[in-house]
């Protein structure tokens, strides 16, 4: 059976009623069968990600602005809706920043996070008017210095990313004491010295795990205000989680300590900012694709489907397939039918191409169905590749 022009859905209601926590009813299998576009696609609902920046900037009270992580959907409809939400921007790359100056951003008001950048880049962004830079090492501090004079520096520091599903202190962070001794330095080479920041990991689920993180710089600013440098910018990162998995806090539950912990800061800061990615946008869209095999290997059922981790769902094989994308098919309405205890993996050859290695499906998938993976806004169509010749899913934007 194909969706590609029938809806099997008697009642949209209850069919959408049965959705798992997070995933918009305008993009429930029910309203997604309506869609005839060929797969795969990756269907995003712009006024969920716009009720999700309502909902970030009143969990911290108005008193964090949201810099939204362009790397993880750079889709321009989607920079643009936040902008015209009230977002800022934070990038990785001067290709980025021209995506958010094109949504109607101003270079000032963007802060380039990536702590180790290409020269080029570097210059390009201070030519177009960037102003901070993260830094966590000497080397990139004099790299600012000499391609981007006169800016502003903002220091990361190592904080515990323990409790989250992607940690990221083994690459980028440093250590309190060096944090301070870059800003500390950032004079003498005609830099302003404006801030900390620290990542807490991507889909962090520790609510407290900001909070302890904002008591370490604490910590630095006071050595800092003992040189007679005051801070204008704490910066507490990213890491907000989606709705996906077990275990995971409201925004809420990670504001309300959070904000604790900045009113005991003992140096007070007059800018607060964070940059939501995930936390923004997953949640928003839905992958679409169509099983194009099913067979039996070693006593097991795979599932394949035209759409995998090379194209579309990279964060599947980055966890060997325990990514807990939530699924919802086409056959969502055969009550009568058994569970599947499957696999299900993408179209290419690689074996690592696999999305959950224990998938539940209605035992009745079978080829030319569809198949709804929730919470793939993030980190999907910016890791897409042509990997065996197999295309990148279509972005298909609703409620714009």
């Amino acid at each position: 059976m194909s969706l590609l022009t029938t809806n099997p859905y008697g009642d949209r209601t209850l069919a959408s009623a049965r959705l798992p926590a997070g995933w918009p009813s305008a993009l429930a299998p029910v309203e997604l069968g309506l869609l005839t576009n060929e797969t795969p696609f990756l269907a995003t609902h712009l006024p969920s990600i716009e009720e999700r920046y309502a909902d970030f900037i009143a969990a911290f009270r108005g008193r964090v602005a949201a810099h939204y992580a362009v790397k993880c959907n750079p889709s321009p409809p989607v920079l643009a809706a936040l902008y015209r939400a009230g977002a800022g921007f934070e990038i990785a790359s001067a290709f980025e920043l021209r995506l958010a100056m094109k949504a109607g951003a101003a270079a000032e008001d963007i802060l380039y996070s990536n702590p180790v950048r290409p020269s080029a880049h570097l210059r390009a962004a201070a030519e177009l008017g960037v102003k901070y830079f993260v830094v966590d090492g000497p080397g990139e501090l004099h790299k600012v210095a000499a391609h981007a004079p006169g800016t502003a520096v903002i220091a990361r520091i190592r904080v515990d990313d323990g409790g989250s599903r992607f940690p990221l202190s083994s690459k980028f962070g440093a250590d309190p004491e060096v944090a301070c001794r870059l800003l500390l330095q950032a004079p003498r080479l005609g830099l302003q010295p404006a801030g900390l920041t620290f990542h807490v990991g991507s889909q962090s689920t520790d609510p407290t795990a900001w909070a302890r993180a904002v008591e370490q710089c604490g910590e630095v600013m006071v050595t800092l205000a003992e040189h007679g440098i005051q801070l204008e910018m704490l910066d507490i990162g990213g890491g907000f989680p989606a709705t996906i998995g077990a275990g995971v806090p409201t925004l809420e539950e990670i504001a309300q300590p959070t904000l604790a912990a900045i009113d005991l800061l003992p140096v007070p800061v007059g800018r607060i900012v964070a940059e939501p990615g995930r936390g923004l946008v997953a949640d928003a869209s839905v992958m679409a694709a169509t099983v194009i095999g099913r067979e039996r290997r070693g006593g097991r059922v795979w599932v394949y489907l035209d759409v995998g981790a090379y194209n579309g769902l990279m964060e599947a094989a980055q966890t060997a397939g325990r990514w807990p994308f939530p699924v919802r098919t086409s056959r969502e309405d055969d009550r009568t039918a058994a569970r599947l205890h499957c696999t299900l993996t993408g179209p290419t050859c690689d074996s690592s191409d696999t999305i959950l290695i224990d998938a539940d499906l209605p035992d009745t998938i079978e080829e030319g169905d569809r198949v709804y993976i929730g919470s793939a806004g993030a980190y999907s169509m910016s890791y897409t590749s042509s990997f065996n010749g197999f295309n990148a899913p279509r972005d298909i934007i609703l409620g714009s």
